[in-house]
């Protein structure tokens, strides 16, 4: 099966993100001899993937990721100085692209933000780069769709919109389920029972929501009968635009944290 990138891949550093990226695209056909995974301490990958802890100088990648944390920026940069790629894909939160330009040799350079649900091909990856070469775009796509959704963001400066949506958003909605289940427990089940019912109760409205063709709005009208136990409910998370105000909140947090980021990154 071809590749779902240009190969050969380096990809470094092999964290949670990193190592859910590389897995899934291993399941989805990749060959994983044609990826090596660079980390200073190893890192254990699956059958077939090399991992080495030194910038390897026997091959030039097709493809260079760079999956550490921002803060490491300047511990990699000058690991890669002599190697050149024709497409550099960074993960790296809140660096934008001209701060990568300036420590990277590279002939094109996409930001990419995946959140997690991409381990199991059901997450969110979007992708923005200045180049208008269509073979870039066709790479970083391919790179991309085994992981889930794809959106290519025209304008760089919503990616901090965007990672505090779906980059942040697992996070938020794993709090979600847990807070779920705790007033489950509150009204008297168990913790396992509730947590059973929160996880497949959210599982079977976001599957509902994705396939549907109308919005969650609608549907959330459309489960709540005038004068039933939904729309009580819904009335709490109404009222006064509480839930919309909460998160909206929530993610203008880490809007700002983003944003501090790429300055610290500059």
């Amino acid at each position: 099966m071809t590749p779902p990138f240009a190969a050969p891949l380096w990809l470094i550093g092999c964290g949670t993100m990193g190592g859910a990226m590389l897995r899934r695209w291993v399941d989805a056909g990749g060959d994983p001899a044609l990826v090596t995974v660079v980390t200073r301490s190893g890192a254990t990958v699956p059958p077939g993937v090399r991992s080495v802890t030194a910038v390897p100088i026997d091959a030039e990648p097709a493809t260079i990721m760079l999956a550490v944390k921002p803060q490491q920026l300047d511990v990699v940069a000058p690991m890669l100085e002599h190697v050149e790629t024709p497409l550099l894909v960074s993960i790296l939160a809140g660096v934008e692209e001209a701060a990568l330009a300036a420590r990277f040799r590279t002939g094109a350079i996409v930001r990419a933000m995946p959140n997690l649900p991409v381990a199991i091909g059901k997450g969110v990856t979007a992708l923005h780069t200045a180049s208008q070469n269509p073979m870039v775009r066709a790479a970083a796509t391919a790179l991309a769709t085994p992981l889930g959704l794809v959106e290519w963001i025209d304008d760089a400066a919503q990616f901090d919109a965007v990672t505090a949506l779906a980059g942040c958003g697992p996070g938020f909605t794993f709090r979600f389920v847990d807070a779920l289940a705790a007033a489950g427990v509150s009204l008297g089940l168990g913790a396992d029972q509730a947590r059973r019912l929160a996880v497949a109760t959210v599982e079977g409205s976001g599957a509902m929501a994705a396939r549907s063709d109308v919005s969650p709005a609608v549907l959330a009208d459309r489960v709540a009968s005038p004068g039933g136990s939904t729309r009580e409910g819904l009335n709490v998370l109404d009222a006064d635009g509480a839930l919309v105000g909460l998160l909206t909140r929530t993610l203008a947090a880490s809007a700002r944290r983003h944003a501090e980021m790429a300055a610290a990154a500059r």
